[in-house]
């Protein structure tokens, strides 16, 4: 069941957290023309565990109202939760609830496009592309070493947030399966695919050919404004993402040396080399 308007542009920014998700969306929001919002954990929440009668008939898990209602009180929009219906029940009406919450925010906003950011959403991307017609996803990917070495160290330093310190091989199993995702969309036509190294190198060129994926000019606002962009999307309870609001500066495996032994950074590297190969192919 197909529920978007054509009238409408909505992006996904999508890839292994502590890529440069935040980095990429700040300075995406800070052109005129883009909406951007908190990560909002939509579709996490909202699909059932797999092989339950909720999930094959299609309704909503019982934590998706909550997480609708916690989300509008995120971007200080309680006044659209009635955009929910309390006898709502299916996945379809939920996402109905929260593209209408974004596209009229955006709309009231005086903008043309949002962007959606949650990391995790490039493992609803077959999800997200059945239920929304010409819905467009920007992929970042980052290197390896330096994705695990930010897990492994924000985990840790809070645990509550992350619900655990992750182990190395979880750091590893996560960006792996992420990146894989991302690169089996390369040649999809409403995929595009960012390098963040790239990224920080050349922002302007980055952003130019985004730009022209989503369809707008240029604008050197996003390289002025990005900063306070951030204030916009990041939240209080966030304060690994602090560091957005920083000059742009490639830190590439500062961490990696700094936290890990020589042994486990060469068990690290043997477990990233396949992957690592097909993101120098791009």
């Amino acid at each position: 069941m197909k529920i978007f308007s054509s009238s409408k542009r909505r992006f996904f920014l999508v890839g292994c957290p502590r890529s440069g998700t935040t980095l990429l969306q700040s300075l995406l929001t800070a052109h005129p023309q883009v909406a951007s919002f908190p990560e909002s954990h939509f579709f996490r929440y909202l699909i059932p565990k797999h092989n339950t009668k909720r999930y094959k008939l299609g309704i909503a898990s019982l934590e998706a109202r909550i997480r609708f209602q916690e989300f509008l009180k995120e971007i200080d929009r309680e006044d659209m939760l009635s955009y929910l219906s309390r006898f709502a029940i299916f996945q379809y009406q939920h996402i109905q609830a929260f593209l209408n919450v974004l596209d009229t925010t955006t709309q009231q906003q005086e903008k043309s496009i949002w962007i959606e950011k949650t990391p995790g959403h490039v493992r609803y991307v077959d999800y997200i592309e059945k239920y929304i017609k010409e819905v467009k996803f920007i992929h970042i990917i980052r290197n390896g070493t330096d994705v695990i070495s930010s897990l492994y160290e924000v985990s840790r330093k809070y645990p509550q947030t992350w619900h655990e310190p992750w182990s190395i091989d979880k750091c590893i199993n996560q960006w792996k399966q992420d990146v894989q995702i991302s690169l089996s969309c390369q040649d999809k036509l409403n995929h595009v695919l960012v390098q963040y190294e790239q990224l920080v190198h050349n922002p302007a060129l980055v952003l130019d050919k985004i730009c022209d994926f989503i369809n707008i000019s240029f604008d050197e606002a996003m390289l002025e404004n990005y900063t306070i962009a951030t204030k916009k999307i990041v939240l209080e309870n966030e304060p690994w993402k602090i560091s957005v609001g920083e000059a742009i500066d490639n830190k590439n495996g500062q961490k990696f040396n700094k936290l890990f032994s020589s042994e486990q950074k060469s068990y690290i590297l043997k477990h990233l080399e396949v992957v690592q190969k097909q993101i120098k192919s791009l």
